[in-house]
């Protein structure tokens, strides 16, 4: 073989080469492109390898108002006692049953001058901020010590408590004297009227209201005839009835 024909040849294996070389080199390039893709998908799957898709939202029963779902919500809760909240012993409202030593006391004549002192108003005052509770009528007795006779109460007292407010007043109505002059039934003398309350489940509570008699009276007769009227809101309520007797 001469040396121009190997020189030939020589070429044509070089350009092959480079025409293999160019070749392998585009398939690279392909395989790159591919797998560069291949990694954008992979970049958006899940951890897990699975492929990630966007599952249409739940449907929320939120009004906007914070509430959420009604089986999130809390259950409720009970906000009173099951009697008004009361706390005064069953006296149905939300307050507390009055105490003797919270009351001041106060008594007025309403017989006119010359006649026999018979009928009179009793008044309390509540002399806390806050309102109490008076049920029913006073546990009163017309003369002093708890061995003096209760006086009875004039008809059934009104089942509804007055509520007192802060430095308001209620009042009661109380007939002593029922014997006429010359009669013969048996009366005492009084200087002043005594009294427990009552709570609202009823029983009698602690402590005792004194009701000195009305300035000028130093004692008034009383007898078996004396009747108490129930606790009233006003003057009026608490008088009435005892002014017929």
């Amino acid at each position: 073989m001469n040396s121009t024909t190997a020189r030939a040849r020589s070429g044509r294996r070089g350009l092959r080469g480079a025409v293999l070389g160019a070749a392998v080199v585009a398939a690279l390039l392909t395989t790159t492109a591919c797998q560069g893709e291949d990694g954008g998908a992979e970049a958006t799957a899940s951890p897990t390898g699975a492929a990630r898709t966007t599952a249409p939202a739940a449907p929320t029963t939120d009004s906007g108002t914070g509430s959420g779902s009604p089986s999130a919500a809390p259950a409720p809760t009970a906000t009173g006692s099951g009697d008004s909240g009361e706390t005064g012993g069953g006296n149905g409202t939300e307050y507390a049953d009055c105490e003797a030593a919270g009351l001041g006391t106060h008594v007025e004549l309403q017989d006119g001058p010359g006649e026999t002192p018979r009928h009179f108003l009793l008044t309390v005052t509540n002399r806390s901020r806050t309102p109490c509770v008076l049920n029913e009528a006073p546990i009163l007795r017309l003369r002093a010590g708890n061995s003096a006779p209760i006086v009875e109460t004039l008809g059934e007292p009104d089942d509804e408590p007055v509520v007192v407010e802060g430095g308001g007043k209620a009042y009661a109505g109380l007939y002593v004297f029922g014997n006429d002059e010359g009669g013969e039934a048996e009366y005492d003398q009084s200087d002043r009227f005594t009294a427990t309350l009552v709570a609202g489940e009823g029983t009698e509570l602690s402590g005792t209201l004194v009701f000195d008699l009305p300035e000028g009276l130093g004692t008034v007769s009383v007898d078996d005839a004396a009747r108490v009227n129930g606790w009233a809101g006003t003057e009026g309520l608490a008088m009435r009835p005892i002014t017929r007797l």
